[in-house]
């Protein structure tokens, strides 16, 4: 095996992870590096070449369907000048060459007190060194291209001039006039494979800095290869015939499965099981209990679901055990102030003079109610788990996976040098899969039973212990001048410091009851960063409410986005209606400097066959920004009967089309751009129609999928998406199709049927 020198690894691995001033300051050797076959010639930790001709490119993040790998792999390939159908995918482990800087900027203030307002820059040195000593390897905020991509063309870019070099002393010719091209360096007529120069390519100087391509990746305008599109997915052909093998589809021999239960909301200490019912149920093999929890281990899975519910654990509580209903009252009350018996407030954003004399002046106002929303997986969670020689090995879908590995070594006091985590796809996350609190019990059963165990949880399991999208109320008020101009928003949000109970979670392993008391009234910008509005107001406001409502919760695709657009769209559009002002264009006349989001709203309108949302029109407009990208909605609705064919026919409505055109700067991949907006409309559709939740006795009223009211195949509405082409750095695409579907479509309802929908799922209430 050929490996390049220490230098050129240092220069690969700091391009855009700065961890060249890192290797002066921390020990030069990391637990876990990335490992190496024979055979294979190593271009840093990014990127290998084999002697068969495959290029092999690192993933360090989880995959759940949104095609990251593809899109690293791509951007390798493009700089590279690789041949797509030699490009092969290989998980890469959590070690510092990988950190998420970007991400780390943006979450380590939730580990400072709640007045911190400072937002570190990703190239600081202290965030560089938290993230490197974390080996914070975090899926997660769609920052996996805009944070990597310097780093893996970098890499690519130092294999191709190092594999021109060599091909050009063979030659005898310049190297600079020898470039690559599908997997060959080239010269006039002459050419070479990449696998007959990788091992003599190596122990070339490295160049610094890395002499990219002047294309960008993505702006390549590729032709098909034989029948497949350009960079096909990679994960696509596995998936389609069913060989992709996820956490709960690995087999090791002599493996048993476990089925859990943790109990309900605020369960914090298993108390007693009932072990006689379950003795008689078939291919028991034990029953282990731990701290809070208790699991039945059963030669088959179904076996061991249907012994640990036999059991009939009882847990021990804390906290209140509010009902959905209690809880949406407390959220709503705390909107009152302390002078009324609410809680205090505090102030996120502000601009101008902040509360611009709402005290005095009369403005409209509207109240918001925002039910807590699940994940809802399509796969529960699951670990497979083999414990021998004091070693453990986990096979898991984790968006965290050195916090997983440092929880299991944790819950063995074993070093975490001694876990090795194999990183698996997951069946859809959402985030759910940052929490991972199955690992510590599935690496207990597997020390305590000597055998490889498959431990996974159950629908109602999954759904009892889903640190929901907070719940949320909220208040905003404006005033306008005589042409219906906003002169001043307020805006209120009460919920609980979701983000930083859920940092406490991640960063600093607590106990779900734990990190609620321990951020419990804490100010939370995140938790309202969804509500700061794209347009040029001069006087807002924006408010935090801190609730206590001892339900876990977390992060969510599209966050506080999912809620804060609808609240501030919805009311934008309501303000337009009451000053007889058309409203795609009212909101375009606000948007001040941001041309790009106008641009969107402007190209919606034709793309959308806008008429102008007025009565009776059925069609309703929402835009945001989010993440770096911009959207513009327009939902067309109708009137339905019972037996409405076409589009979502429930409550009296339907929605016949989606439209909406995206800026997410450059695109790199365009049919999984078009995926994960089209699927997060989907996914912004359910959140709108039903995907939302209350609790009784501490467990969730939606226990199953059908209790989601989720959209069918048959309720999906036409969806037309633009993609906007731009020169400007890639923006996140995985979050940006859900915050502007919701609003939109209850401006289109208000528009069908005179009626103005405050709460999210629109129709929790009935029309």
């Amino acid at each position: 095996m050929a490996l390049i020198t220490r230098r050129g690894l240092l220069i690969t691995a700091a391009a855009g992870a700065g961890l060249t001033v890192a290797w002066a300051l921390w020990p030069r050797r990391y637990d876990d590096s990335p490992g190496f076959a024979e055979g294979e010639a190593a271009f840093g930790a990014f990127l290998r070449i084999a002697t068969n001709g495959t290029v092999i490119v690192g993933n360090p993040h989880c995959e759940m369907g949104q095609g990251v790998g593809t899109v690293l792999a791509q951007i390798v390939a493009e700089e590279l000048g690789a041949d797509w159908r030699t490009i092969a995918l290989e998980p890469a482990p959590p070690v510092p060459v990988f950190a998420n800087n970007r991400l780390a900027s943006e979450w380590m203030p939730l580990l400072m007190p709640s007045g911190w307002t400072l937002q570190p820059d990703e190239n600081d040195i202290l965030i560089r060194r938290w993230a490197a000593m974390r080996d914070f390897v975090v899926t997660a905020g769609d920052t996996e291209v805009i944070a990597y991509e310097p780093s893996y063309r970098a890499a690519a870019a130092t294999a191709r001039a190092m594999l021109c070099q060599a091909a050009a002393d063979r030659w005898g010719a310049a190297v600079e006039e020898t470039d690559t091209r599908d997997g060959f360096v080239v010269w006039g007529n002459e050419k070479l494979r990449f696998a007959e120069l990788a091992e003599e390519a190596v122990g070339y100087p490295v160049p610094s800095p890395a002499p990219l391509r002047t294309t960008l990746p993505g702006n390549v305008r590729a032709e098909p290869i034989g029948d497949a599109p350009p960079f096909a997915r990679l994960d696509l052909p596995a998936k389609v015939d069913g060989s992709a093998s996820f956490a709960g589809d690995v087999r090791l021999p002599d493996m048993v499965y476990a089925a859990i239960r943790q109990g309900p909301v605020g369960a914090v200490r298993l108390e007693s099981v009932s072990r006689k019912p379950a003795d008689g149920v078939t291919g028991l093999i034990d029953v282990v209990q731990g701290e809070d929890w208790v699991a039945a281990v059963a030669t088959s899975w179904w076996g061991a679901d249907k012994a640990v519910r036999l059991l009939r654990p009882r847990f021990a509580h804390i906290g209140g055990k509010l009902s959905g209903e209690q809880i949406a009252e407390r959220l709503d009350k705390a909107l009152d102030g302390p002078d009324k018996g609410g809680r205090t407030g505090y102030r996120m954003f502000a601009r101008g003079e902040e509360d611009a004399g709402f005290a005095s002046a009369k403005g409209l106002a509207a109240r918001y109610a925002i039910a807590a929303a699940p994940h809802a997986t399509l796969e529960t969670g699951a670990v497979t788990a083999r414990f021998a020689d004091n070693r453990l090995e986990l096979w898991v879908a984790s968006q965290a996976p050195q916090v997983a590995r440092r929880r299991a070594a944790a819950a063995l006091g074993i070093p975490v040098a001694n876990v090795q985590i194999y990183p698996m796809p997951a069946g859809g996350s959402f985030d759910r899969r940052l929490d991972d609190d199955l690992v510590a019990p599935a690496a207990i059963l597997a020390r305590d039973l000597r055998r490889p165990v498959q431990l996974m949880r159950s629908r109602l399991e999954e759904s009892a212990r889903d640190p929901v999208r907070t719940p949320a109320a909220a208040r905003v008020a404006a005033l306008t001048d005589t042409e219906a101009n906003i002169r001043a928003l307020s805006i209120k949000i009460a919920c609980p410091p979701s983000a930083r109970e859920f940092a406490q979670r991640l960063f600093e392993d607590a106990h779900p009851t734990d990190a609620i008391e321990t951020t419990s009234g804490e100010a939370d910008r995140m938790a309202v960063a969804g509500a700061m509005v794209p347009y040029d107001i001069p006087h807002l406001a924006i408010d935090h409410y801190p609730v206590r409502i001892d339900v876990p919760t977390g992060r969510w695709r599209g966050n506080a986005a999912s809620y804060g657009v609808f609240v501030t769209e919805t009311f934008i559009d309501e303000l337009a209606s009451r000053g007889r002002r058309e409203p795609l264009s009212y909101r375009v006349q606000m948007l001040g400097q941001n041309i790009r989001l106008a641009n969107c709203l402007t190209r919606v309108a034709g793309l959308g066959e806008w008429d102008g949302g007025m009565d009776n029109s059925g069609q309703g407009v929402a835009c945001c920004s989010w993440n770096g990208a911009h959207i513009a909605v327009i939902a067309s609705a109708s009137r339905a009967s019972d037996g409405a064919q076409g589009g979502t026919g429930r409550g009296g409505f339907r929605v016949e089309r989606l439209s909406a055109v995206v800026d997410a700067g450059r695109i790199i991949n365009h049919d999984i751009a078009l995926q994960q907006i089209e699927g997060g409309m989907i996914f912004g559709l359910a959140m709108a129609m039903g995907c939302a939740t209350g609790w009784t006795d501490g467990y969730p009223d939606a226990r199953a999928l059908n209790d989601l009211s989720l959209p069918l195949l048959a309720d999906i509405p036409e969806i037309r998406v633009d993609l906007i082409e731009s020169q400007e750095p890639p923006a996140g695409l995985g979050e940006i199709g859900v915050p502007a579907v919701a609003p939109a479509i209850a401006n289109a309802l208000a528009s069908a049927t005179g009626l103005r929908l405050r709460q999210l799922p629109l129709l929790s209430g009935g029309l």
